[in-house]
């Protein structure tokens, strides 16, 4: 499983250097706006793995869940899909 999500794992390390870097330039007392220009950026990357991690989700295990038949699993999937689309609007 944790092969279809190398790349996001990549991701995932950058953006705990970039948060990490984020604290040190708190520490440092640097310019807020440059702070929070990274805190944007840090923001867009989560986001950008966010929907990478969504799309694999739908790719695999809700097609997965389609092709099978058992429609208890479909109903599941799809209920989670609507909590998580749900959570997400908040």
């Amino acid at each position: 499983m944790t092969e279809k999500f190398t790349r996001e794992i990549s991701r995932m390390h950058r953006i705990e250097g970039q948060v990490r870097g984020i604290a040190k330039m708190m520490e440092e007392g640097r310019y807020c706006i440059d702070i929070l220009q990274q805190f944007s950026a840090v923001e867009a990357a989560l986001r950008a793995t966010k929907m990478k991690i969504l799309e694999i989700h739908i790719n695999h295990c809700v097609e997965e869940a389609l092709t099978s038949g058992n429609k208890a699993d479909q109903k599941e999937k799809i209920a989670e899909l609507v909590s998580l689309f749900g959570k997400m609007g908040k």
